[in-house]
């Protein structure tokens, strides 16, 4: 029996213009691919993928959407792609994800991340026809004070480093449009609702991100050799990727029925049991894989990251009906399991990518 979640998303996106920015990215193409499978037609804006080996071309992107590439900063062309598509929904991924390599490239990431946002949000106002816009942020927007309690949708913004400072300016930059621009008690007028979803660390096969916990395992393991890891001891809200892809489209689905009371911020990740340390999840890696080994590297003078973090999703369960399927134990499996089929059989891993997120979509 298919659960009901699965039937709205279809009925929501079924044959619906859904406008993805971000497509050939990591998380990016894991919604190309489920909104594919939902039957949506899709016009994705990116740059092109990092990798001859990255997910987008090993799913086929090519044939799934209409692709163009594209820079969030070129304005124009992307009021012209949007403006042109006349979407029904915008999914707002394209960024520059990684703290890391945002300490090398300060203002490209506050370009990326705040003025491209500003980009996406002039286009929609061009938009003269009814659309819901989902903008994606992350957990790392939180003034972070390395507490132990989980961060809550009307908690403080800020961001110690450029990546997660540039995203808090996402957020204040949307919330001034939806305050001037789309506005709830003009929406007869402008027909545009605006939301924003904040996940936590997604884990998942075909990320080949450099800095990343889960590709540096694949990597190491698929040659026999140990892993290296930084910080050992830091907390993340770690959840497999179709976890907020799933939120995601469950919030569009919301904003469709009711644009009014869903136009706001909703945290997604997974439950506080599952919010583990860098090495605990590493250990859950070699379990699943069934050998591998680890080293602890210390490194002075490294860049700032934060130690730990925590997200409150109780709005999203309570409000959008969304909820975590998968434990810790769950995502690292379907995570290792991924890349264990593209490690000795490359050619079948479309087809294990669909497998996946049809066993999660009607689970």
């Amino acid at each position: 029996m298919v659960n009901s979640s699965f039937q709205q998303l279809q009925n929501t996106y079924g044959g619906k213009k859904v406008f993805l920015t971000g497509h050939t990215g990591f998380k990016g193409s894991w919604m190309l691919k489920t909104l594919s499978l939902l039957g949506a037609d899709v016009k994705g804006y990116a740059l092109d993928p990092i990798t001859k080996d990255d997910l987008f071309h090993l799913i086929n992107g090519d044939s799934i959407c209409n692709s163009v590439i594209g820079d969030l900063r070129d304005k124009k062309s992307l009021e012209k792609e949007i403006v042109d598509f006349k979407p029904d929904f915008v999914f707002h991924l394209a960024a520059q994800p990684l703290v890391r390599l945002s300490y090398d490239i300060p203002a490209e990431t506050f370009e990326v991340n705040a003025i491209g946002t500003a980009n996406v949000l002039d286009a929609v106002r061009l938009l003269e026809n009814k659309c819901n816009v989902v903008l994606i942020t992350t957990d790392k927007v939180y003034h972070n004070n390395e507490w132990i309690y989980p961060y809550r949708e009307t908690d403080r913004l800020g961001g110690y480093d450029p990546y997660s400072a540039s995203k808090a300016c996402a957020e204040l930059l949307i919330d001034s449009y939806r305050n001037s621009f789309f506005n709830s008690k003009t929406y007869n007028t402008h027909k545009k609702a605006i939301a924003v979803a904040r996940a936590g660390n997604v884990i998942g096969g075909g990320d080949w991100s450099k800095d990343r916990l889960i590709p540096d395992i694949a990597k190491a393991f698929a040659i026999d050799q140990p892993v290296i890891i930084r910080n050992p001891l830091s907390v993340r809200p770690w959840q497999h990727v179709l976890e907020p892809v799933v939120g995601y489209l469950l919030l569009g689905a919301n904003l469709e029925k009711d644009p009014l009371q869903f136009n706001q911020a909703y945290n997604f990740g997974p439950s506080l049991s599952d919010a583990l340390s860098v090495e605990e999840m590493l250990k859950l890696t070699i379990k699943s894989w069934g050998k591998g080994d680890y080293i602890v590297e210390k490194i002075e003078n490294q860049p700032h990251e934060a130690g730990l973090l925590k997200l409150d999703i109780s709005k999203a369960i309570t409000e959008l009906g969304w909820h975590p399927k998968f434990n810790a134990d769950q995502a690292v499996k379907m995570t290792m399991d991924w890349y264990n089929v593209f490690f000795n059989d490359k050619n079948e891993i479309t087809k294990f990518t669909d497998s996946q997120i049809n066993l999660f979509l009607k689970n």
